[in-house]
């Protein structure tokens, strides 16, 4: 195929991508808009500018998940078009194949892939970081903060704290019901974790007051996590102003953080740029914990332009139709049909290797596979018989 050819068929189909990518980006703006202001009601510190531009930055993250859907679209629109216009009936009779006709098509698509993953995916990680930060300042009440490093697992926990300046005399005792409490943070480090016990080994606690006065630190050899509560043996408590430290056998740390919130916070896709998931998968791993969900999401961006490329070859299975045959609309709407299954295939699949009932890359890329072998056996079924 002539390049003058290829430069024509690749731009009206970047053409279509590009209008339908930024039409479902504007839905998109417009629904998590709305949901913000909802979510705002009542907050008189929240202004309207704050929430479009929480909208903003939400959007290149949460748009990524409708791209495979836009590159499907616009190419059965393409086609469609193209069809309409006996621009590919012209084509086909200058003596072009199929796949030659196609090349165009799905180096775009392969492309746009690429984009995603070494592009979009990570501007839409650091602006989603700003997004999440915005949300907490703005709209949650929760302060935790959690972060894991080659040195261990790092908590940053808002509490009440007693308030020592409270007591009178030397050895003065006030009631725990009678106390004045004071707003701090505590920051909770565990330098190895043991899967599925949960249990945590040298671990450290820093008490501080929100104006990050330091308070006391605990030393634990271990910790166990329970319901609202990290029960450690083996444990140092260090005043502020003392020099030797209380021993306690058994200590129990409360705590409003579970299970979930530790895992989802950690392995939190969205903030993870596709350049830093190799090191932080590692850094999981040796810290203790289980790095399948990042495993997963990671090999499905390295999957992304397979699929984009097998998204061009069902589109053309449907669309590819001379205008006088009938049924077109039919086979449309089976296009769209198959759209969603993939759809709910892949998600299925991900499922499933997280939860590592299936390996990860069987996982990450069975969907684009499988996607690519039925446009392409429905593509050599139309071509070649």
């Amino acid at each position: 195929m002539t390049p003058t050819l290829s430069r024509y068929l690749a731009g009206n189909y970047v053409l279509n991508l590009l209008i339908l990518t930024a039409s479902l980006m504007a839905i998109i703006f417009l629904f998590d808009t709305v949901e913000l202001i909802r979510r705002a009601s009542g907050k008189d510190q929240v202004t309207l500018g704050a929430i479009f531009q929480m909208s903003l930055l939400k959007l290149p993250d949460v748009s990524q998940t409708m791209l495979p859907f836009a590159v499907l679209f616009s190419a059965m629109y393409t086609f469609w078009q193209l069809t309409r216009s006996y621009e590919l009936i012209v084509v086909r009779a200058s003596g072009f194949s199929a796949w030659q006709f196609l090349t165009p098509f799905i180096a775009v698509a392969a492309l746009f892939g690429i984009l995603q993953m070494m592009v979009i995916n990570p501007v839409g990680s650091v602006l989603i970081q700003k997004y999440e930060h915005l949300q907490h300042k703005l709209l949650s009440n929760e302060k935790n903060e959690i972060a894991i490093f080659r040195e261990g697992l790092w908590l940053r926990q808002a509490v009440l704290l007693a308030d020592e300046n409270a007591k009178s005399g030397e050895n003065a005792t006030i009631d725990p019901q009678e106390q004045t409490l004071i707003p701090g943070y505590m920051i909770f480090h565990a330098q190895k974790i043991k899967q599925p016990e949960w249990k945590l080994s040298n671990v450290t606690v820093l008490y501080f007051t929100e104006n990050s006065e330091f308070l006391q630190r605990i030393h634990a050899d271990t910790a166990l996590l329970g319901d609202n509560y990290w029960l450690m043996s083996n444990v140092k408590i260090y005043k502020k102003d003392g020099v030797i430290p209380e021993n306690i056998d058994v200590f129990n740390l409360p705590t409003s953080l579970t299970r979930e919130d530790i895992e989802e916070s950690f392995s939190s896709r969205a903030s993870m740029s596709f350049w830093k998931l190799p090191g932080y998968i590692a850094t999981l791993e040796e810290t203790g914990f289980d790095a399948a969900p990042l495993r997963v999401y990671y090999h499905n961006l390295l999957a992304r332009p397979l699929m984009f490329a097998a998204m061009i070859l069902l589109a053309a299975s449907v669309s590819m139709r001379p205008p006088r045959m009938q049924g077109n609309f039919l086979m449309i709407v089976f296009g769209v049909f198959i759209g969603f299954v993939v759809f709910f295939l892949s998600s299925f699949l991900q499922a499933l290797g997280t939860s590592r009932q299936i390996p990860v890359i069987l996982a990450a890329w069975s969907p684009a596979a499988i996607c690519f072998l039925l446009g392409l056996s429905a593509m050599l079924n139309k071509e070649d018989g």
